[in-house]
């Protein structure tokens, strides 16, 4: 689609008058000696900056655009630029610099299109002018043919003329096909492919494929059905090399009507069917590698889903090089294109052995299409001797590289399955791949899938459930062990998800931090736990909870947690001594192993500090000892066994001891996490636990029936 914009020009000045004007003289110079022009050189200007302007103003508007491109191509032919090279030299003259004069806001394919309908209005100008000649030849061989001899030889002189001086090539030819007579440039298109034309028959001008309709078209022209036609033909040499002709038949008839015999005029249209083919291989193919881009492996994969016999199967493999980045990074962005290229040319190359089709996705990605798939093991093969061939080492710029990749691998039965869910797939597969391990495949797998497709639902629903009023928030009540008094409440992001309904944090938080969403949600959920807090203190004083809110380790990196933090406590009024900070124990360091700049200045406004995983890793926990620190949380499955009946497991009672021990010696509380019964919070007790979370202080709650135990306490 061409883009949008408010008129020509970018606002850096390329499009001014004198670049307008400079680029036209170039374009002259480049053009003027082609042809014969009756114009001098500053009218010639004058035309093609008219036609410059006229396609500038275009921009932002495809019919006018295109419009006026098609105007330049026929303007072209009509002032007599008709010689070979001047649509050549035009087209890359309008190539090279339409970039740097049109508007900022246009898209880059928008020159595809452009140069295209210059190309085809120029050819089409060019044939109109070409039938122009052939009925003039037409009109002096029947005037030859009909006048006296004196009018005959003066008609003969004219058809003589046109024959001889025309840049087209001119075929006499009986009607059964047989070329009597030929001019110089006819001689001159053909000289590189067979020579003395003359006795040869017109069908040995073209390739087997163009002939069929080359015969019908002589036939019907020959029998007088139609007194002309055009086709286009090909005739391919030993060497490989084609030639493309525009061919342009008249039928000439006697004194009494009857078809007598024809003129062919050929024009030679190789070089701008060469360009025609280079514009559709950049729409087709990655220019960087030279595969099929996403466009041509639509289309084939199209093709390769069409189920032409019964029980066909098809192949898709997803490929992703592990670890790319980095080579950018280190060593430089032309390294990592040649590694690419590298890369490529490996893929396509086992690809092409097996029928099959290799497309760049873009960045490091790659998909091989396999149609007529023998089954997965047959392709499993094949990606693993792609893998193979991956891995090999490459020199690239003087270092000896080695990369691998992971492949997503599908295979299916066409039936089963369309083309943009094959991808999808291949996709998630290949995500499951780098998953596991990296550097290795995985085959599709339905159940993995749908749980993935899952994930990625959620995951692009998100930004719509804040929006929608979807998300909530809930609380665990924190009981102090020694007087069985609610002391605090630890707050739980939930989701009412229209499909999938209730949904624990768990089901969302860790997509949430994979895509970035967590600071949105994070923020929104401080907002309401302080809302929440300040109107229990509001309500009951220095009685009402402290709120608890974990934070992940991206929301603890976001550069704007402390402002949000400060504002948020100053739009609701909360005291900080009322909010406490869960911090997860693996981000309370940096990558230097300094402590995280967020405690010390959370601890200066006043709130209360936590770690949520404590325990997580106990070489770990001796580095806890100066920070600003209140309360450390327990969880794991090690705090199960003393809900069992005859009492915790021996290992499990030693590390829970251990870590209360730890804790205490650093000067914390500790909280245990998940206690289902009244008896195994008295274990813990036992060890020294202080305040207990889960079933057996009541379960999650919602602001409102927190308020409620509150105030059912006071009145107990």
């Amino acid at each position: 689609m061409i883009g949008a914009s408010e008129g020509p020009g970018n606002g850096s000045g390329a499009d001014s008058a004198a670049d307008r004007t400079e680029f036209v003289r170039r374009w002259t110079r480049e053009i003027i000696r082609t042809s014969y022009v009756p114009l001098a050189r500053a009218d010639i200007e004058g035309f093609l900056l008219e036609r410059l302007d006229a396609l500038l103003d275009a921009f932002g508007d495809e019919e006018r655009l295109l419009h006026a491109a098609a105007e330049l191509g026929a303007r072209l032919v009509r002032i007599h630029f008709t010689g070979p090279a001047a649509l050549d030299r035009t087209l890359w003259m309008l190539g090279s610099e339409l970039p740097k004069l049109r508007p900022a806001q246009a898209a880059p394919g928008d020159l595809v299109p452009v140069l295209g309908a210059v190309a085809a209005a120029y050819a089409g100008q060019l044939r109109e002018q070409t039938l122009d000649e052939q009925e003039v030849i037409k009109r002096a061989v029947l005037q030859a043919r009909d006048a006296a001899e004196e009018a005959l030889r003066a008609s003969e002189a004219s058809f003589r003329a046109v024959f001889t001086s025309s840049a087209l090539g001119i075929a006499i030819v009986t009607l059964d096909g047989i070329i009597e007579e030929v001019n110089s440039p006819m001689e001159g298109i053909f000289e590189q492919v067979c020579r003395d034309l003359v006795g040869r028959s017109v069908f040995d001008l073209a390739d087997p494929d163009w002939v069929d309709d080359l015969v019908e078209n002589v036939e019907a022209l020959s029998v007088g059905e139609v007194d002309r036609f055009q086709s286009e033909t090909r005739l391919s040499g030993a060497d490989g090399a084609h030639i493309w002709t525009q061919v342009s038949a008249s039928l000439v008839r006697d004194s009494h009507g009857a078809p007598d015999y024809q003129v062919l005029l050929y024009e030679d249209i190789t070089h701008r069917h060469m360009l025609q083919e280079q514009f559709r291989r950049q729409a087709t193919h990655d220019p960087l590698t030279g595969l099929a881009n996403r466009t041509l492996l639509k289309t084939t994969l199209d093709a390769a889903l069409e189920p032409v016999f019964p029980g066909r199967r098809v192949g898709l493999c997803y490929f992703d090089l592990d670890g790319f980045k980095a080579i950018n990074d280190s060593l430089g962005h032309p390294v990592g294109d040649e590694l690419l290229r590298a890369m490529a040319q490996r893929l396509n190359a086992l690809a092409t052995l097996e029928s099959g089709l290799a497309a760049r996705m873009g960045g490091d990605e790659f998909v091989v299409l396999i149609p007529d798939s023998q089954g997965a093991a047959r392709l499993v093969e094949i990606v693993e001797h792609m893998l193979a061939e991956v891995t090999r080492p490459v020199s690239v710029c003087g270092h000896l590289l080695t990369a691998s990749a992971s492949v997503g691998v599908v295979e299916t039965a066409v039936a089963a399955t369309g083309p943009d869910e094959l991808l999808q797939d291949a996709d998630i597969t290949l995500y499951r791949a780098k998953n596991e391990g990296r550097a290795q495949w995985a085959l599709f797998d339905p159940a993995h899938n749908a749980a993935a497709k899952e994930r990625f639902h959620l995951s692009a629903a998100m930004p719509t459930a804040l929006h929608e009023h979807e998300l909530y928030v809930e609380y665990e009540p924190v009981v102090w062990l020694d007087d069985a008094s609610l002391v605090g409440v630890r707050a739980h992001l939930r989701w009412d998800h229209p499909e999938f309904g209730e949904l624990d944090a768990e089901d969302f938080l860790g997509l949430a931090e994979e895509t970035g969403l967590i600071t949105r949600l994070g923020t929104w959920m401080l907002e309401q736990v302080c809302a929440h807090a300040v109107h229990w203190q509001e309500r009951f004083g220095d009685r009402g909870p402290v709120a608890a809110v974990d934070l992940s380790a991206r929301q603890l990196r976001d550069p704007e947690l402390v402002a949000d933090m400060r504002r948020i406590l100053a739009d609701s009024g909360l005291s900080a001594s009322k909010l406490i900070i869960g911090v997860p124990e693996t981000a309370l360091f940096d990558q230097h192993g300094d402590p995280i700049d967020a405690l010390e200045i959370f601890a200066e406004m006043g709130l209360t500090l936590g770690v949520h995983d404590f325990g997580h890793d106990h070489r770990e926990v001796s580095r806890l000892r100066g920070l600003p620190l209140c309360a450390v949380r327990l969880t794991g499955g090690y705090l199960d066994s003393f809900a069992d009946p005859g009492g915790p497991d021996p290992l499990d009672e030693h590390l829970v001891s251990s870590l209360v021990g730890s804790a205490r010696l650093l000067g914390l509380h500790v909280v245990g996490s998940g206690v289902r019964t009244l008896e195994q919070a008295n274990r813990l007790r036992a060890l020294g636990v202080g305040g207990v979370i889960g079933p057996c202080a009541g379960g999650l709650a919602s602001a409102m029936e927190i308020e409620a135990m509150i105030a059912e306490g006071d009145l107990g």
